[in-house]
């Protein structure tokens, strides 16, 4: 099969696997969020138990669009160098680090690699034609190794030279999926192509515009989707709901009527929260009440879906045979808005005790369902935001289709 891990012999060979390495620090450097490296260390530890010589790349933001005041690079801030730690204490074994990507000097740090020792290279980005996939750049990168490994979901949709274009320069042979990668495309696959019924899609955000392309895809596969976030009043107010001051999109306000008919005619539901927590103002201590959705005063905007929403959106859920959820219900960030979220984390968790299917499609509800506290109480957590979206608006990821090549 192709893409498939297991078929590569990579005894004493050089492999380079591409991961998602792109986490958050804080102020001192140190990792705050490790999930993407963990994701990573099953793959890693495979090639290594096999005997591989790993050669790890990754990006780390965007440096580029960062540049010092001088127009160089910022190397403290966006080195790679800052995962190691969390990476050799998650490993249980020293990760080598050199300070770039490409070059005589990492060729000839490559070349001394032994069976079992793992390299992680500077991030890809310092280079223009990372992003811009340069073929020049992708080759330069292959070069390195004798085979290649995308384990990077994250960046799955990006096509750019460490993620996609280099696989070009690798027979099928000599190039697969990692573990993480063909984790999330198998389950995002039992989500698009054989979900247990009924299914239920939970979508929030803030705007319509940005969930169009998922809403009319899920709305040919899901029996029902829940709306919640600051793109329900878009909704709502086509309707003829008064939302106040609550976010909406003027100019999308027949889509949403498009939507609503499409749904019905297919004999799918689109629910909308029937009460939200309005708000004064959009901060964390304004002044707030729980109203109709289609009654928030002038002046008030919804920030949260409300208590009836949240009993109505969970009995929804019940008997649930696949649930998928991307976008939280409300403002989360903020203590006083972040309840709704956390009703429905609590409301998936519960009905995937029962036997439901629940994948946390990316993004701020990966956020949300890690505070919660219940990351082990559903089925799949997905690491890749934008990459998981794509997939499941039934787009093509460019990193995926090149190994596939």
């Amino acid at each position: 099969m192709k893409g498939d891990l297991n078929n590569l012999d990579v005894k004493g060979h050089k492999v380079i696997v591409r991961v998602d390495f792109n986490v958050p620090l804080d102020d001192q450097y140190n990792v705050t969020d490790d999930t993407r490296i963990r994701g990573a260390i099953p793959t890693i530890k495979y090639l290594l138990d096999k005997g591989a010589r790993v050669i790890l790349l990754s990006h780390f933001e965007r440096p580029l669009k960062s540049l010092l005041p001088n127009g160089e690079i910022d190397r403290v801030k966006f080195t790679l160098n800052h995962v190691v730690p969390a990476l050799e204490k998650l490993l249980g074994q020293k990760v080598a680090f050199f300070p770039d990507t490409i070059g005589e000097k990492v060729n000839s740090k490559v070349n001394d690699l032994q069976d079992g020792d793992i390299l992680l290279l500077e991030n890809t980005r310092f280079y223009a034609g990372e992003e811009k996939g340069d073929p020049v750049f992708a080759k330069q990168l292959s070069s390195l190794g004798d085979f290649y490994v995308n384990d990077a979901f994250g960046a799955a949709h990006r096509a750019h030279a460490s993620t996609s274009v280099m696989a070009d320069y690798f027979d099928a042979d000599h190039k697969a999926f990692g573990f993480l990668m063909k984790s999330e495309l198998d389950n995002a696959k039992q989500v698009l192509d054989n979900p247990k019924r009924p299914f239920i899609a939970i979508l929030g955000g803030a705007k319509v515009s940005d969930k169009i392309l998922l809403i009319e895809s899920l709305l040919d596969k899901a029996d029902k989707i829940i709306i919640g976030g600051g793109m329900a009043y878009t909704f709502i107010r086509a309707q003829g709901g008064q939302t106040g001051k609550s976010l909406v999109e003027e100019d999308k306000l027949e889509l949403a009527n498009q939507l609503l008919t499409k749904a019905a005619k297919l004999g799918k539901s689109i629910e909308l929260p029937s009460d939200s927590i309005a708000a004064d103002k959009f901060a964390a201590d304004a002044n707030f009440k729980n109203v109709p959705s289609n009654e928030i005063p002038e002046g008030w905007m919804g920030l949260d879906i409300g208590l009836t929403a949240r009993f109505e959106y969970a009995n929804h859920l019940k008997g649930a045979g696949t649930i998928l959820w991307n976008g939280p219900m409300g403002v989360f960030e903020m203590d006083a808005f972040s309840h709704g979220t956390k009703a429905i984390a609590q409301a998936v968790a519960d009905v995937t005790k029962t036997g439901t299917f629940s994948l946390i499609g990316g993004g701020d509800s990966v956020a949300a369902i890690h505070q919660s506290g219940l990351a082990d109480s559903v089925s799949f957590i997905s690491t890749g935001g934008g990459a998981m979206l794509e997939l499941l608006e039934g787009k093509t990821l460019p990193g995926v289709a090149a190994i596939l090549k």
